[in-house]
Parts: C-alpha cells; sequence; structure tokens
C-alpha cells in the first residue's frame, strides 16, 4: 500500500488541556507515521491551548496553527493536494471550516467525530456551531467514536454517505506498565463533567467515604470548588500525558465512567479505558451498550453500577485475580486498539472510500 497525504483540522494536537481530542490524535498519528504517511495537522490558535501546550513539536507530523477561516487559505495547496482531508468535531467555527473546505473540492472530504452522541445530541436541538444537519452528507466518509446502531441513524437520519466506527486508540509506547508500586486503590482521570459527577459521587466518592482506611485519586481539571472531597481522596488538578502511564501504574484499580450521551449511544468505549488497560491497571467501569464486545467482563473488565460493588472489588479481589484481569486487559488492547492498529483501520478505509469514487467517476 502506498503512502498517504493526509490533512487533519482538529480541536487540538497540541495541548492536551481539558480535552481528550489531543492524545486521540497523538496515537492515531503516530501510528499513520509508523505506517509511512505523511500528516499536516491544522489547530485553531486559542489562547486557552497557547498556554498549555504539552505538544508544541510533535516528531510524527506536520503541525501548523491558523487564526480564522480565511487563515486556512495558506494552506490550500496541501489541501487540494492530499489524499484525504479530515476535519474533527468541535472545531472552533467547525460549520464555516467545513463549508469553506468542501468549496475547495479536497480528493476526499471525511469528518472524524470524536464526539459522535454529543454531536448527534446537538444536531437534534438545532445546534450548527460546529457541524449542521445538512453538512453531513458533504463527507465522503463519516468517521464515528461510536460503532453499532449510531452508524445507522448517521446514514439513515441524517443523509452520512458512508459512516464508519473509527474508535478511539492508545500508543502503546508511551503507555505502559511502569513497574511503580501502588498508592492508590481506586484513581479516575478525566475532566470534570455535570453528567459524569454523579457516577464519580457513586462509584468513587461514596467507596472513599466508607473505606477511610483506603486511598484515592481523582486527576482533571475544572471540577468545581463546591465539590466535598472526603480526606482520603487525593486531587490532582492536571496530569500531563507524559505521566498518565505512571498515574495508572500506581493504582490497584482505575475507574471508567461515560457521558450520558454515550451510555445512550453505545459501543463509545473511552480512550482511558485504553490508556489503563495499556498500562496493566484494572478497570472499573460503568456499563454500556458494547462494552462487552471491546473487554469481556470478569475477565477483562470488572463492570459497576452502584458503591458496593466497588467496595467489593477493592476488598476481596486477591492479587492474582486482579493481576489475571490487568493481564488480559493489556492483551487486548496491544491487539487491538493501539495507535498503529487503528491507523492502519483508517488508511483501508480512506482507500476504499477513493476507490468508490473513482470508481463512480470513470
Amino acid at each position: 500500500m502506498r503512502p498517504l497525504s493526509i490533512v487533519f483540522i482538529g480541536l487540538s494536537l497540541s495541548s492536551s488541556w481539558g480535552n481528550g481530542h489531543a492524545t486521540t490524535y497523538r496515537a492515531l498519528l503516530r501510528g499513520l507515521a509508523a505506517e509511512g504517511h505523511e500528516v499536516l495537522f491544522l489547530e485553531r490558535d486559542v489562547p486557552w491551548y497557547a498556554a498549555h501546550r504539552d505538544l508544541p513539536t510533535p516528531n510524527f507530523c506536520r503541525l501548523a496553527y491558523y487564526r480564522s477561516v480565511a487563515g486556512l487559505n495558506r494552506f490550500l495547496p496541501d489541501i487540494r493536494s492530499a489524499d484525504a482531508v479530515i476535519i474533527g468535531s468541535y472545531v472552533p467555527d467547525g460549520k464555516a471550516v467545513i463549508d469553506w473546505l468542501a468549496a475547495m473540492q479536497p480528493r476526499l472530504l471525511c469528518f472524524y467525530d470524536i464526539d459522535t452522541p454529543v454531536t448527534l445530541a446537538s444536531l437534534a436541538r438545532g445546534e450548527r456551531e460546529f457541524l449542521a444537519p445538512e453538512q453531513v452528507e458533504l463527507f465522503d466518509v463519516y468517521f464515528s467514536f461510536s460503532g453499532g446502531h449510531v452508524l445507522d441513524r448517521l446514514e439513515g437520519e441524517f443523509g452520512a454517505r458512508s459512516a464508519k466506527a473509527l474508535y478511539c486508540s492508545v500508543d502503546h509506547k508511551a503507555y505502559k506498565p511502569t513497574g511503580e508500586p501502588p498508592v492508590w486503590d481506586l484513581g479516575y482521570l478525566g475532566t470534570y463533567s455535570p453528567d459524569r459527577q454523579p457516577k464519580i459521587e457513586r462509584l468513587l466518592l461514596e467507596p472513599a467515604r466508607r473505606l477511610p482506611n483506603r486511598r484515592f485519586v481523582v486527576a482533571g481539571a475544572q471540577y468545581p470548588l463546591d465539590i466535598a472531597w472526603p480526606d482520603n481522596v487525593e486531587r490532582i488538578e492536571h496530569l500531563p500525558p507524559e505521566e498518565h502511564a505512571s498515574f495508572y501504574s500506581r493504582q490497584r484499580f482505575t475507574l471508567n465512567v461515560t457521558r450520558d450521551d454515550m451510555v445512550a449511544a453505545g459501543w463509545s468505549p473511552s480512550v482511558r479505558l485504553f490508556e489503563a488497560g495499556a498500562c496493566g491497571t484494572p478497570l472499573i467501569s460503568d456499563h454500556w451498550q458494547g462494552i462487552e464486545d471491546i473487554f469481556p467482563p470478569g475477565e477483562s473488565i470488572i463492570l459497576a453500577s452502584d458503591g458496593s460493588t466497588v467496595i467489593d472489588t477493592l476488598v476481596s479481589t486477591t492479587e492474582e485475580r486482579r493481576q489475571s484481569i490487568a493481564r488480559a486487559a493489556r492483551m487486548r488492547v496491544l491487539d487491538r486498539h493501539t495507535g498503529r492498529a487503528r491507523a492502519g483501520e483508517l488508511v483501508r478505509m480512506i482507500e476504499a472510500a477513493r476507490a468508490e469514487r473513482l470508481e463512480k467517476v470513470g
């Protein structure tokens, strides 16, 4: 397969502050580079990411900034010569950027929705800042973070020409066991979200209160100041990606909780699942349809709907059993969910779309 030239326009690659997009793009783009493909990533230059850039000069792609939709004009030669142009979800002024791209007529125009359930809910509410309903049909391929029936909805309800699942992935070279001894019994990594907070309360803070001699940790930005954190819950305001592997490795178990829109959609794995699994940290997660296809329950993950299940897991799980769950999760991630594996999926789908488009033209 010949090397491809791909242009991405995404929320952020340079800064992981307050978003999960950066780590997703980094894993995927490193995978593409490892396979010999050339990537240009275009990022809107905004002050909140400019002040927190933890990867200003990536060595696996070209990274450039623009300050307005009109500022994209200087990249027009790259956009027109690329084999595929992929715009991601939550790009500032996304609707206007999409209209501009469609007018430039790239060889292949794709959308990468890293927030598919949230996007669909926004479209249903009539919101149009990042993507308008009539724009969905503009894309040769609509890559979606969610699979299952969501793909049928994208095609049947919104008119997507071709909706394909492209889950998040993990850079297995950056996320691996560090060998550090456990410091916390249970931890959580994630930016504050109002719809996730009740689950954190139920599955982490309640167990912390009931297990005062155990240690817990929550890392992430934007949590309200009025949250009553138990004394045995350590808070870390921001954890840069280079510290994630150490963070996961120092937990006996790590918690995954899912946003309501993604639970409703199903088949929407969080990148945190793959990161923790790659680090060999046993996972405790809320349940959503399709998670069984990613991690078989009881074998490579523990599913919990209440604090009692979490408490029983923390108190009763033997070390042998804990290690067995960790090994099973890590094996599944390394086999199916690395950035390189996902890059291979993306390239195959791009090539298939290009062949289909050429066939129609011919």
